[in-house]
């Protein structure tokens, strides 16, 4: 029988997988392949919040409030909608983006309608003695989780590296390649790096294996 596949646990964090080291790659794994299978990570307007608050991006007040306000309303099933065609869009826009290909008018012009009518803010934050800027939000209503996801999407083609972007060479997973070298074609260690390391180990056997 064959085995059937997993993503293992340490790749997640709290039902949803970070391993794109950028928000936006982050969100667009939020529907991988499992066992053969898109998963939908994003299955309601309830995990969609969990996912914003696993993200960094909500409190445990704010995720409260939005469920209480707008969790079973039409508007949110509505955003859910948006968001989750707004994610397939952007996902074929970096795809693209990743091949070589100039960003398209038309998605440009869509996040800077989204970033205007939601913008993110940004505050002083100090550590000790140091400060620094931060962006932030405060979501009033469900469209408002639109700001850090058309945030993070401008910011990654405006300023990522795009070689260093890319789809995981076994599996659907983006990430932001932040190695020394930016040469890794694997998604994480624990899901697909292993699996490569182990069949490039058996490639380099194979010449001595008639000796």
């Amino acid at each position: 029988m064959r085995q059937r596949r997993t993503i293992p646990d340490s790749d997640w964090r709290d039902g949803f997988l970070f391993v794109g080291n950028q928000l936006a790659l982050h969100f667009l794994n939020t529907r991988p392949v499992q066992n053969g299978e898109p998963t939908e990570l994003l299955s309601d307007f309830s995990a969609l919040l969990r996912w914003f608050q696993a993200a960094g991006l909500l409190s445990p007040r704010q995720m409260t409030s939005l469920q209480r306000q707008s969790g079973e309303s039409a508007t949110a099933r509505r955003t859910l909608d948006a968001i989750r065609q707004f994610r397939e869009k952007l996902r074929k826009e970096v795809l693209a983006w990743e091949g070589g290909a100039d960003v398209h008018r038309a998605t440009e012009e869509k996040l800077n309608r989204l970033m205007a009518a939601h913008p993110m803010l940004s505050k002083v934050q100090a550590t000790g003695n140091v400060r620094s800027m931060e962006l932030w939000f405060e979501p009033r209503q469900p469209e408002d989780l639109f700001a850090p996801l058309a945030q993070s999407a401008a910011k990654l083609f405006a300023e990522a590296d795009r070689n260093r972007v890319r789809q995981c060479g076994h599996c659907v997973l983006h990430f932001f390649d932040t190695s020394k070298k930016g040469t890794r074609r694997w998604c994480s260690m624990q899901l697909c790096g292993n699996r490569l390391k182990v069949a490039a180990y058996a490639a380099r056997q194979r010449p001595n294996a008639n000796e």
